[in-house]
């Protein structure tokens, strides 16, 4: 994560909006129009993620494209309630078939899709129809915490790692593609043109990939792209996973990016990055903390650790994200943090001697792909703000596998668990009340809803159902 020109994040308006800012928003959206259609460009397609962590689209022609960004496409609220399978829940503040939104394409965003071609892409934020911002929109959520965390003088920049399986078969069953060795040189030959190809889709999409390599599990592949701001962050997430899903289907392959594709499997991550930085400064290093950590960096820290447990219930929403999370398997099974520990829920990247004040940053290891990546980067933005505010700090750093200690030294050094299901984890982040503070009730009680209803979906079912049932669906 080293440093580099980052655009400055872009802030959530304090009220429903303008005429002057959707005057705005309609000029920038004729501007991109214009270059689109040269380049061949019909249609956009608009996306949000659901609570769920599904990317959920609707389309419009490049002549309606000025319009939608200046007030907005039609979408029905009872999204924000959808689980994995499509069905939906009714929550307190959200579900049922009242109501409408509008899905506002960021027109700073556009990108022209190069894998699909004819299309472009842009994230929305979806507001109401007098214009106020919709409360349970992952991406306003983003851009708040964003901008609460400038108001303190503090910058975050984010990061995150893609990873994903891939199938050769034509049906639902996964058959594997790639074989030959975890990070093995073979695995990359075997599918070293596809490879390529995602590579030079990204870069025809202005995202900056810093690694692509083959991964622990079979099959499966992993990209990194370069950290921005966080809601830049969330949106090359959408965009990346979206670019892989295409470039496999056009290879005649498939990808999953679920968080467990076979049963006792290793499955996918979807790790987190973050660093925060102070005019320009890192926070991250340099400091008389815990290896190096400033107070500011080390309370960032201590914030998200203390709240990892209730942070699930958004970072590993799904039934099948807890068949992923289990100890010895990198994926950070234990609430607590070390230097460059991949099995610990929090790791501090510290980067080489000489880049320290460019390349060190938080880890968040416990977190997966079923994630909407909006919701989650602002809960650990609100954690970490949280954590700063009170002045919090690290425990002593675990340099082990925290799995080889035994119970007592675990609760000696007050090492636990994380949650081992999604119920554990819904019931810690209805009570924590730095993350009910931040998103609101809105929030708390649909992500509560959500859950819930997966659980019921999957209740009594065998760990191969859940991993087949889920597997398709991210």
């Amino acid at each position: 994560m080293e440093a580099a020109p980052i655009p400055p994040a872009p802030q959530l308006p304090t009220g429903p909006l303008s005429g002057p800012e959707r005057a705005r928003r309609a000029d920038r959206a004729r501007t991109a129009a214009t270059g689109l259609a040269a380049a061949g460009v019909q249609a956009v397609a608009v996306t949000w993620v659901d609570t769920s962590g599904i990317t959920r689209v609707k389309a419009v022609p490049l002549a309606r494209l000025e319009h939608a960004a200046a007030w907005g496409i039609g979408a029905s609220p009872v999204f924000d309630t959808f689980l994995l399978d499509d069905s939906a829940v009714c929550g307190r503040y959200a579900g049922g078939p009242v109501g409408d939104l509008r899905l506002l394409p960021d027109p700073g965003s556009l990108t022209r899709l190069a894998v699909l071609p004819g299309w472009a892409w842009a994230p929305a934020d979806r507001y109401d129809q007098d214009g106020a911002p919709h409360p349970l929109d992952g991406r306003l959520l983003a851009r708040r915490e964003t901008g609460r965390l400038a108001g303190d003088g503090y910058a975050v920049r984010a990061a995150f790692e893609i990873e994903w399986c891939v199938s050769t078969g034509t049906g639902d069953d996964f058959v594997l593609a790639g074989q030959g060795p975890a990070y093995g040189m073979a695995r990359l030959t075997a599918l070293a043109g596809y490879l390529r190809q995602i590579l030079s889709a990204l870069a025809a999409q202005g995202v900056a990939v810093e690694q692509i390599h083959p991964e622990y599990a079979p099959g499966q592949y992993e990209v990194s792209a370069a950290a921005t701001h966080p809601v830049g962050a969330a949106d090359r997430a959408v965009l990346v996973r979206e670019t892989v899903r295409a470039v496999t289907a056009r290879a005649g392959m498939r990808a999953t990016f679920a968080p467990q594709v076979l049963a006792g499997g290793v499955g996918n991550g979807g790790h987190v990055h973050l660093s925060l930085w102070r005019d320009g400064v890192s926070l991250m290093s340099g400091g008389p903390g815990p290896c190096g950590l400033t107070r500011e960096g080390e309370g960032f820290a201590a914030g998200i650790l203390a709240r990892v447990p209730a942070l699930l219930a958004v970072g590993a929403p799904a039934v099948a994200s807890y068949l992923r999370l289990v100890p010895s398997r990198w994926a950070g099974a234990f609430a607590c943090w070390g230097r460059e520990n991949r099995e610990a829920a929090l790791r501090l990247v510290t980067g080489s001697s000489g880049e320290r004040d460019r390349a060190a940053n938080l880890e968040v290891k416990c977190v997966g792909l079923a994630a909407n990546p909006y919701l989650l980067l602002a809960v650990l933005m609100a954690a970490g703000r949280a954590g700063i505010a009170d002045g919090a700090r690290l425990p002593e750093p675990v340099e082990s596998d925290p799995a080889d200690l035994d119970g007592q030294a675990r609760r000696r050094r007050g090492i636990a668990a994380l949650p081992g299901s999604l119920a554990e984890a819904v019931a810690a982040f209805e009570t924590d009340p730095v993350l009910g503070a931040a998103l609101g009730p809105e929030v708390v009680d649909t992500v509560a809803a959500v859950r819930r209803g997966e659980i019921a979906l999957f209740d009594g079912a065998s760990a191969d159902e859940v991993v087949a049932r889920s597997r398709w669906r991210y």
